[in-house]
């Protein structure tokens, strides 16, 4: 089998099928929607079980396996943004009924990667794993809205019928303009955009390049906010977000010198 990089993105693709809408698949299912050849998919899949990527379920079923689990495990032991954050989190959650959550942002993704939850009967949760709309939401804002002008520019193309459909604007520059002016307030706003009742407050976290790589967000009931508490919370949230990234700067620097001596 061939090992150059037209295989190894046929094999993502393999695994780019699986989604919280699709958890199974057959050999013949996948055949039929990436157009793989059926020899050249079975090797594909024999060496994804063979690593534990794959797991057979049933006859014909196939669904992602052990080996998923075990990175899991691995990288909650590593990711300076888990270990950093957990605390700042749980600090979150304690200020009011809510649910915390910390977004990692990915391609054309945002990942949840942690959350807590203070709410009683939260309206919103997202759970380690859950993907979010990239277009929709204050933590979409908090990422685009701090972007590079040209990396901004981009986004707003690949997503602008859903942030027209919110009103952000007509054209791509537009938009960008909003989306500048919306970042000049600190954290990000959004109400009812993805939840309906549920205010999102969020601020983008950075790294040492001073690019946004996640976001801190408190989900609260609307009907729980008044001004004076959405203003503390944008103030507490914005302030975690900043300690995070500082966080991060910090250990990066660390690591680069570390890595020079």
């Amino acid at each position: 089998m061939s090992t150059g990089v037209g295989s190894a993105e046929r094999i993502l693709g393999i695994l780019d099928l699986f989604t919280e809408n699709r958890l199974e698949w057959t050999a013949d299912e996948m055949m039929a929607e990436l157009g793989y050849t059926r020899p050249t998919l079975y090797r594909y899949i024999k060496t994804l079980k063979d690593a534990g990527f794959l797991s057979q379920n049933g006859p014909h079923g196939l669904t992602l396996g052990p080996r998923v689990v075990e990175l899991d495990f691995l990288m909650r032991k590593s990711d300076a943004l888990l270990l950093e954050g957990s605390a700042v989190l749980k600090d979150l959650a304690a200020l009011h009924p809510a649910t915390a959550l910390l977004v990692r942002w990915y391609g054309n993704k945002l990942l949840c990667v942690a959350s807590e939850v203070s709410s009683p009967e939260p309206k919103s949760s997202y759970p380690r794993g859950r993907p979010m709309p990239l277009a929709r939401g204050a933590i979409s804002r908090a990422i685009l809205a701090h972007l590079p002008r040209r990396q901004m520019l981009s986004k707003i193309r690949e997503n602008l019928d859903d942030l027209r459909e919110l009103g952000m604007g007509d054209t791509v520059e537009e938009i960008a303009d909003n989306l500048r002016q919306m970042r000049k307030g600190g954290t990000l706003i959004a109400r009812g955009e993805v939840t309906d009742g549920v205010v999102g407050i969020a601020a983008p976290v950075f790294d040492a390049s001073r690019a946004p790589v996640a976001v801190l967000c408190l989900t609260v009931d609307r009907d729980t906010l008044d001004d004076a508490k959405l203003k503390e919370l944008s103030g507490e949230i914005w302030a975690a977000a900043t300690r995070l990234s500082d966080a991060l700067t910090h250990m990066r620097i660390e690591d680069v010198v570390l890595g020079e001596l």
